[in-house]
């Protein structure tokens, strides 16, 4: 098959597959009909032939006429809908909105001329009704009373704007961006916790005058050994990794025996050791001893409030955590890879699993206890940056989706594509192109569902914290699935729904009162990133990528408001290492190049010797400092300040003067993706401790914050 039929076309449509697209040179790219046979066969349509995918078609639309209401409506506040009801030829139907305040709203029928048609031997009708437009924000119902009986879908009304949140007070901010995992301390247990993270955070506050800490995402990957690295491919986006609680600061820990804290110190010392001794972070050799040494404050109980605490979580959690919790036994008993469990253990709502369960009570209460422990720490830290000033606190990050056989993908399945990965089409920088391993969901279940998956992974973000970085958030817009085993070069576009997407990402936003950052980089069609801008979400602006229309480096006037401006990111190296190349020797090392590696760093170092031209002639640079790679790098800070962009980001690893970069797009284990630990210039280990009293650190905020020397204290000139 070669050719796109007419009904291989119409079936593409519907569900979103793009037929073309334009790569990121410009040119056009159709796509073969094989593969979009391929994506829809993820939609467990058969599309192979042109009789299968007229029959497809015919099927999808008797379907709608069958079904009583559409499976979930998504409006913005005061614009309004008509929704289509389909109901027996002839029969009445009354419809009426529920909102969740428990309030009862009418609806108003309008006119319809569609005739009756007969479907599966039965003749159905089909009636518009007017919801209206003065619903307030929430998540509401439409009610259909009919001879059939009464019908109920999902209503979500979401904010037209997000904006920035009211404690921004309409200011710039800026904050620091780093990889938690690989900050370390003096109290920590060899790999960066959430302890790390509130002195981290009241440093940053009190010293450095910042306004935010961007950290990884905090997502939960398997529960023992062996851990995937990366934080963007977890097993779950809606739990906590255990990695990152700090054990002595749970609060039974105080109550424990003088034999129990030895043993809790005694597992300590073992993971500082086993992780000294390595040139990587590793998690393996951490996770274990910090577990045991939970399981040892876990068993220890709680007090009556404590124990109110915890059930009321657990309760609000609800199936959700309890299914995680479960997965995390079975998880650590057979393996992170539920595919290759035993039969009846792959399904949760199998009777087996239902007994294992029962004969597993205390250890599934183990991983909810880890949860809660988890929740209460990430709060204690958000709390400290509320205490030295902090205008948003902490910002986490979400990543874009999950492992193949993790959590999620075993709790419900039928809402992830079948055979599919997520990746991207080559670029400029993977010029091969990118499979991510990851299975998207299906836009249609998550309709289906009401987005109550989306839903509750949004919500779990946004907990008490300060705001969330929305990882390749063009991809709620839409995907590039690639069929297994094909390559990413043999996958296309799939849309999503992304009017509920947003708009529910609006709503948790507006009710938590949060910052939302999307990484809108890599190629993105023009008008999202002005939807972007019209709900009042950030975009991202990375200083390399910023170019004119001549490919000179844009102007700071030209760039966005709406966006958090920074020099670097973690998918490229640190400002130093970047002025060096070593972005271009490294993906030349691993074969990710398709241009010889002379042009490409004759092209790097053109690219670089334009901003330091722009840098001098603008004077944020000396003329006899344009060969110093550090005073080059507090250049290029120096230009966030000239651009219009509320949000300014500084990578702590260019605060320390670190060069690795801490995640090489395209490899996987080619490179120590995610396992770099936080150093120096030299590779030499940095600690909490020897941040506070580093001077590039003070050099740095002085440029974040416009001054030319950076006080001890905000306080010391009132």
């Amino acid at each position: 098959m070669t050719e796109i039929s007419a009904a291989l076309g119409r079936l593409a449509d519907h569900f979103g597959i793009a037929r073309e697209f334009w790569d990121w040179k410009g040119r056009h790219v159709s796509i073969p009909a094989e593969t979009i046979v391929a994506v829809l066969r993820a939609f467990d349509l058969d599309a192979s032939t042109t009789e299968a995918a007229e029959a497809a078609l015919a099927r999808i639309e008797a379907d709608r006429w069958l079904r009583c209401l559409p499976p979930c409506t998504v409006v913005e506040e005061g614009s309004g809908t008509h929704i289509d009801v389909h109901v027996p030829a002839g029969s009445p139907v009354t419809v009426s909105l529920r909102l969740e305040s428990g309030e009862t709203r009418p609806t108003w029928q309008t006119d319809n001329f569609e005739s009756d048609r007969w479907v599966d031997g039965r003749e159905m009708g089909e009636a518009t009704f007017w919801l209206g437009d003065q619903l307030p924000t929430g998540y509401h119902s439409i009610v259909a009373e009919t001879v059939d009986g009464v019908r109920v879908a999902p209503l979500i009304v979401t904010p037209t704007f997000v904006g920035f949140p009211p404690a921004m007070r309409d200011q710039r901010i800026w904050g620091y961006g780093t990889q938690l995992y690989s900050v370390t301390s003096e109290g920590s247990w060899g790999i960066g916790d959430l302890g790390d993270l509130a002195d981290l955070i009241v440093w940053s506050g009190t010293r450095q005058f910042a306004d935010y800490v961007l950290i990884n995402p905090l997502h939960a990957p398997e529960p023992a050994a062996p851990v995937e690295p990366s934080p963007y491919l977890p097993a779950s986006r809606r739990f906590i990794n255990p990695i990152y609680i700090r054990p002595e600061a749970v609060p039974e820990f105080a109550t424990l025996s003088c034999t129990d804290r030895d043993r809790v110190e005694a597992l300590r010392s073992e993971a500082r050791a086993l992780a000294a001794a390595s040139d990587s972070i590793e998690r393996n050799l951490v996770l274990g001893p910090k577990l045991a040494a939970l399981r040892i404050i876990h068993v220890a109980g709680l007090r009556p409030v404590r124990s109110l605490a915890f059930e009321d979580f657990r309760r609000r959690e609800g199936a959700g955590l309890r299914n995680f919790a479960l997965w995390s036994v079975l998880a650590t008993e057979h393996g992170g890879v539920w595919r290759d469990w035993p039969e009846n253990l792959r399904s949760p709502g199998s009777p087996e699993v239902a007994d294992y369960l029962a004969a597993h009570a205390d250890d599934v209460e183990f991983f909810e206890w880890l949860q809660w422990i988890a929740q209460e720490q990430l709060s204690a830290a958000q709390s400290s940056s509320a205490e030295v000033g902090m205008s948003v606190g902490i910002v986490t990050d979400l990543a874009v989706g999950v492992q193949r056989s993790g959590a999620e993908t075993w709790m419900m399945p039928d809402v992830y594509a079948a055979g599919m990965s997520v990746g991207a089409p080559p670029d400029q920088y993977n010029q091969s192109g990118q499979d991510w391993g990851q299975p998207p969901w299906r836009p249609d279940k998550l309709a289906e569902l009401g987005y109550a998956p989306f839903r509750a992974m949004v919500a779990a973000a946004m907990r008490r914290v300060g705001g969330v970085r929305v990882d390749h958030i063009i991809g709620l817009f839409r995907l590039w699935w690639v069929p297994e085993g094909q390559g990413p070069t043999s996958g296309t576009y799939v849309r999503n729904h992304h009017e509920a997407l947003i708009g529910i990402l609006a709503l948790e936003a507006h009710r938590a009162q949060a910052l939302v950052i999307g990484e809108d980089l890599g190629t993105v069609e023009p008008w999202v990133r002005d939807y972007l801008a019209r709900r009042g979400l950030l975009g991202t602006s990375v200083l390399w990528f910023e170019s004119g229309m001549q490919g000179e480096p844009l102007d700071a006037r030209w760039w966005r408001e709406y966006c958090m401006a920074s020099v670097t990111t973690h998918d490229l190296p640190p400002t130093l290492g970047y002025l060096a190349g070593d972005h271009v020797r490294l993906r030349d090392e691993l074969g990710l190049l398709t241009e010889p590696l002379d042009d490409e760093l004759a092209a790097a170092r053109a690219e670089q010797v334009a901003w330091i031209d722009k840098l001098v002639a603008e004077g944020l640079l000396a003329a006899e400092d344009r060969d110093e790679p550090v005073e080059v790098m507090l250049g290029l800070h120096r230009f966030l300040r000239r651009t219009p962009s509320k949000v300014l980001l500084a990578a702590l690893v260019d605060a320390v003067g670190e060069r690795r970069t801490q995640n090489q797009p395209g490899t996987v284990d080619e490179y120590p993706n995610w396992r770099i630990p936080l150093a120096d210039g030299t590779g030499h280990r940095v600690s909490l401790e020897q941040i506070f009293e580093a001077e590039l650190p003070d050099r740095v905020a002085a440029v974040m914050n416009g001054l030319d020397v950076q006080p001890d204290s905000r306080w010391d000139n009132r």
